[in-house]
């Protein structure tokens, strides 16, 4: 079994109209034992750009803890918020850094841009980029999650659709995936708000 696949995830992100949503599953397991069923996998990094964190949980929460460092260090010396695109270029460079002994975590990262344009992109665990238009995936359900929101994504949605498709998608995926699920936990993110949403799914 991949590193990867230790403790299971799921994590999906997607644009609509103005707005994104990014979406987790809840489960922190050891292989096939569960250990917790409210694991965070998406952290908020300001009001308009969040990251998902796939992968082994320990490194999650140690690469979560340098990106915010380096996104305070960055407020301090620019006296602003940093663009997602921006933010982007940070994690893979965090990420390249260390690839002779790498952080075990497949970001995905999602942002509102200066004209509140929806930006959103995953890369691997040594920071290549990929970009998308639509929708990003990354954890060990991540192959069932392609098929889903290739199914169920469709141009231009508003919040309350993209909640709908988003969640509609986690839930089968992640229904297919032994090692994710427990529920979800989804942000939908506009201009002018953030909805905090936790889904319930099936419990084995």
């Amino acid at each position: 079994m991949s590193i990867f696949e230790y403790n299971g995830s799921a994590i999906v992100a997607m644009v609509g109209k103005n707005c994104f949503a990014i979406a987790s599953d809840r489960r922190l397991g050891v292989n096939l034992q569960t250990v917790a069923t409210d694991f965070q996998r998406i952290y908020k990094i300001h009001d308009k750009l969040f990251v998902g964190l796939s992968g082994l949980g320990t490194d999650a929460q140690t690469l979560y803890q340098r990106l915010v460092f380096r996104h305070k260090l960055y407020q301090l010396r620019e006296e602003r918020d940093m663009k997602p695109e921006t933010f982007a270029n940070l994690v893979s460079a965090v990420l390249y850094e260390k690839r002779f002994g790498p952080y075990f975590c497949q970001p995905v990262i999602a942002g509102l841009d200066g004209d509140d344009k929806p930006f959103i992109c995953t890369m691997d665990f040594i920071g290549a980029k990929e970009l998308a238009k639509d929708f990003v995936v990354a954890g060990s359900a991540s192959e069932s999650l392609y098929g889903a929101c290739e199914a169920f994504f469709k141009p231009d949605m508003e919040p309350d659709e993209l909640f709908e498709v988003v969640s509609q998608a986690l839930l089968a995926s992640v229904d297919r995936d032994c090692l994710s699920g427990w529920g979800g936990h989804i942000y939908i993110v506009t201009p002018d708000d953030i909805k905090e949403k936790i889904l319930k799914g099936r419990m084995d």
